[in-house]
């Protein structure tokens, strides 16, 4: 075979053949083109036998390149791009934005991973528009046909293989194969069967146990699938019940007030089960009633009618519907494309010597809810600060609190506060969710002490005062399942014990579903929650426990979705 003299030309468009084929000249040419790529501007790691063609415009601000990995020729590759070992970036391939790709990894010649986006206000002209990015993660052993576009925002699990043409705008789980714009679930990778003639689009997107089933869980799989189909089936139902064409709003429920929750829900239960927006309005219009709610100011959201919110001390309100806005319209705006109008200037402005003392006068002692609430609102507007491209907050402010919440956890619990005669732990633990769900889960943090919170959170969970048959609500389950969940990627300390409580709590949820009608929160003792009837904040967060209860056990890709708001499991900010 004749072969150049350099490593241009073949290797750079079949670099598989380079370890094998190539000679000394053609090996001393890529470690200059290694050497030049390590003095460039960036951060740059090339693992042990990678390729990196001459012609690629490789132009990172972090590349990471696993062991025997390779980009091949005219790849354009910027950004923070992560691969793992044995991955292949072909010829035309576009890799740009936040990109994290598993071991063994083909991404096909002229395809597209594009790991940013801009916005699209209509105030702005495209170009001036803020650039964002939730960044795309790929798992391990994924093939990626050619000319496949994957969008940013997608998680794309392990084993799956996606079509030539594809466009990925929705995240698919372990072992699928897909194809189509957008792209749809074709079959199970491990299922013999071929796609034939008979299995349209409803059957393919139709819900499948994608997932291993572990020994005795079959029933509990194939009851998955059915609730996630009978979910899908009803959900326009569930969103009708609530919709109140008189005021061109959501309620919670049939007879209750629009709120802008409610609207919120809509949106997080029609991505969910619907992988669009809510049907009662054009997606735009959504957008833009959500946007128009931010006082300008203040960056903070009213409920409907009520005058601007005032700030807290230390920027968000202490309590109340706004702080809650913080969360649920900005994650709404998300799972709609769209963001903020305006940075949370309230927040914004605090500086580390306001916040340090608000959160030392904030109620831990007996309402640690209460304070893990602030945190996680305040944490949530940082969040959504950083993504319009502004300053979080005041200088050192941000690292205040991650200062402050490491140096004031309690070791004997990994937890924030203390248990109350009356409730025991609840206090403390269902404040530990919306603490650490705001601040070291959202920016992809590792929880402090994981071991002793299991130890606190299942101990807990056995209290018959709030877990007893009847009295459970989806507040006191979810605050039990996401420490649950966020330790167990820390640790494997009671996992036995753990996945046990959350089948017996799916089995249990299951049941709950009310058809056409959706979920009901829960019976409340404080009377906090809207209670008994089916309404849009118990389907939201019901439908998020079980994907997180589902988890746990093994079997959450029998759902076929995957929470991306508020419960999303991946964190919010690039890693």
């Amino acid at each position: 075979m004749n072969q150049p003299e350099s490593d241009d030309g073949l290797f750079d468009h079949c670099p598989w053949l380079y370890a094998e084929q190539a000679s000394q000249a053609q090996r001393a040419a890529q470690e200059r083109r290694r050497k030049r790529l390590l003095a460039g501007a960036g951060t740059v790691r090339l693992g042990e036998g990678c390729f990196v063609a001459q012609t690629a415009a490789v132009y990172p601000d972090h590349l990471d390149l696993g062991d025997r990995s390779y980009v091949a020729a005219h790849a354009y590759v910027t950004g923070d791009i992560r691969t793992g070992a044995d991955c292949t970036i072909n010829p035309f391939t576009v890799v740009r934005g936040t990109v994290k790709l598993g071991d063994g990894v083909r991404v096909g010649a002229h395809s597209s991973l594009l790991g940013f986006n801009h916005g699209t206000a209509p105030d702005l002209p495209v170009h001036r528009q803020p650039v964002t990015s939730r960044g795309i993660t790929i798992g391990d052993d994924v093939w990626i046909g050619s000319h496949v576009v994957v969008l940013d925002g997608v998680t794309i699990g392990d084993h799956c293989v996606i079509g030539a043409g594809a466009v990925v705008t929705k995240d698919l789980p372990a072992w699928t194969m897909a194809a189509g714009n957008p792209a749809r679930r074709i079959r199970d990778r491990r299922d013999p069967r071929e796609a034939g003639p008979g299995r349209g689009a409803e059957e393919s997107t139709a819900p499948a146990s994608t997932a291993p089933r572990p020994a005795g869980t079959p029933a509990l799989v194939e009851a998955l699938s059915a609730f996630a189909g009978a979910a899908r089936a009803q959900a326009v139902d569930v969103l009708d019940r609530c919709w109140r064409p008189d005021t061109r709003r959501y309620a919670d429920r049939p007879g209750a007030e629009p709120t802008v929750r409610a609207q919120c829900d809509a949106v997080e239960i029609a991505d969910l089960l619907l992988g669009d927006a809510p049907p009662h309005l054009p997606a735009a219009e959504h957008v833009a009633r959500l946007r128009g709610l931010q006082d300008p100011a203040t960056g903070l959201i009213p409920e409907y009618g009520a005058p601007p919110p005032l700030p807290g001390p230390a920027g968000v309100p202490d309590d109340g519907p706004p702080a809650y806005h913080v969360l649920c319209v900005g994650y709404a705006l998300d799972l709609l494309g769209s963001s903020f109008a305006h940075p949370v200037h309230a927040v914004r402005r605090t500086t580390a010597d306001q916040l340090v003392p608000h959160l030392a006068q904030l109620p831990w002692h007996d309402r640690a809810w209460h304070a893990g609430a602030w945190v996680d609102s305040w944490a949530t507007a940082a969040h959504w600060n950083l993504r319009l491209g502004a300053e979080a907050a005041a200088p050192g402010a941000l690292e205040a609190l991650f200062g402050r919440l490491h140096t004031r956890v309690d070791r004997r619990t990994g937890m924030w506060g203390s248990p109350t005669p009356r409730d025991g732990h609840l206090q403390m633990v269902n404040g530990y969710y919306r603490l650490t769900r705001g601040s070291f889960a959202q920016f992809g943090l590792p929880v402090p002490y994981a071991e002793r919170v299991l130890d606190t959170v299942l101990d807990h969970a056995h209290d018959p005062r709030h877990f007893a048959p009847g009295l459970e609500n989806a507040c006191n389950i979810l605050d039990v399942i996401h420490p649950l969940w966020l330790c167990a990627r820390q640790t494997t300390h009671r996992s036995e014990e753990a996945r046990s409580w959350a089948a017996a709590q799916l089995t249990a949820a299951l049941r709950r579903w009310h058809p056409g009608q959706g979920f009901a929160f829960g019976p409340a003792p404080d009377g906090t929650g809207p209670g008994r009837d089916p309404g849009l904040q118990g389907t939201e967060m019901w439908l998020a426990i079980i994907w997180l209860l589902a988890d746990v056990v093994g079997v959450a890709d029998a759902l076929g979705y995957r929470p991306r708001g508020i419960h999303r499991p991946e964190p919010a900010l690039p890693g």
